[in-house]
């Protein structure tokens, strides 16, 4: 019996080392450079998830949803997650679909939900307050919650920059500015181009059209052929996948009349790729507003246990969430974009104070 005994706990003695060893393996293979970088970002993310609800745009509008969407891509690539295992986008086609998403995300469990694009805020401002355990993050508007933060661009600053381009580059002085909804957000893009156009000639004559939606690219593709008809000659867009019928427009006519010089300025994402057209590119430059890295950078706080709920962030030139992109060097000339740097240097020192709303526009350009 008692040889038994001493046989019973060698064994399990032996056991216990040899499970120990096993452990220390494991924990020395997750940091050996052999080992696949998805494996390790797992273990980093561990059981956090995120998704993203998106506004009736979609999430490939070449735009704001897109943005999205690819930073949370980025960050679920960083951590070894891809879509359906760790990250997810509901679409939204119409708004009676932002409550559903944003409940069947808040079901499915993840721990941080995103609405995309003021739209979402009546009812995410609703799903935060029911669901207090699941956080949330609005893009471009606030939200009233300690569960939720609040992402803001300071898109005024980047539509002044654009408006300088446009202003240099157009021939026949007229410009046009295309939005989505008629909205105070929209209306920042509005009289921040106004405003940098008109710095650089008061005389600039700057027509003002809105879709009233963010997904009829047909009604982006009409406003522009009757812009381009009556002379103007650069459309800046602020008007998610609407502004896709005003770049189409514009490839139409450059394909039929490769000489003219017309142009579209895209936005929130640099939309270079969308005025290809043969050999020849429509797209002046984008106001850039990274979407996508307020996206991996709240993803992140909210992973490591620093998620800034009842927050306001805010991302603008100084935080490197805007900035005007320069892709199309024929266009975007060197002389342009020393000007587009000189107004931005003011910006950022404060000398200018660009507007916001269209009363501020009025008091801007009738002080120049």
């Amino acid at each position: 019996m008692k040889k038994f005994t001493l046989l019973f706990a060698l064994l399990l003695t032996l056991g216990m080392l040899l499970a120990a060893c096993g452990g220390g393996a494991d924990e020395e293979d997750t940091t050996n450079e052999d080992n696949t970088g998805g494996d390790d970002a797992t273990e980093e993310a561990g059981d956090f998830s995120a998704a993203m609800v998106t506004d009736i745009g979609g999430v490939d509008d070449k735009s704001f949803n897109q943005s999205a969407w690819e930073g949370l891509t980025a960050w679920g690539e960083e951590n070894g997650l891809s879509k359906g295992n760790g990250i997810d986008y509901a679409q939204s086609n119409d708004k009676a679909d932002y409550v559903p998403n944003l409940t069947r995300l808040v079901r499915d469990e993840y721990d941080l939900i995103f609405g995309i694009g003021f739209e979402l805020k009546e009812d995410l401002q609703t799903i935060a307050d029911q669901y207090e355990d699941t956080n949330f993050a609005l893009v471009d508007d606030t939200v009233d919650a300690p569960n939720a933060v609040s992402i803001l661009f300071k898109e005024h600053q980047g539509s002044f920059l654009v408006g300088v381009a446009a202003a240099h580059k157009t021939k026949t002085n007229k410009l046009g500015f295309v939005g989505g909804v008629d909205s105070p957000l929209i209306n920042k893009f509005e009289s921040g181009f106004i405003a940098g156009a008109k710095s650089v000639n008061p005389d600039i004559e700057i027509e003002i059209e809105y879709a009233e939606s963010f997904g009829d690219a047909a009604k982006g593709k009409s406003i522009a052929s009757y812009m381009y008809d009556s002379g103007v000659d650069v459309i800046y867009h602020a008007s998610g996948g609407t502004g896709n019928g005003v770049f189409n427009q514009a490839k139409d006519i450059k394909q039929n009349d490769p000489d003219r010089e017309i142009w579209v300025i895209g936005v929130d994402r640099d939309q270079h790729e969308e005025g290809a057209i043969g050999d020849h590119n429509v797209t002046l430059t984008s106001m850039v507003k990274r979407v996508d890295i307020a996206v991996q950078d709240v993803t992140n706080f909210a992973m490591n246990g620093e998620f800034p709920g009842g927050e306001t962030l805010e991302f603008g030139l100084e935080e490197d969430g805007i900035s005007v992109a320069t892709t199309n060097s024929e266009a975007m000339t060197e002389e342009i974009i020393n000007e587009v740097q000189q107004w931005e240097e003011k910006i950022r020192n404060g000398e200018i104070d660009v507007p916001q709303t269209r009363e501020e526009t009025e008091a801007f350009v009738d002080a120049l």
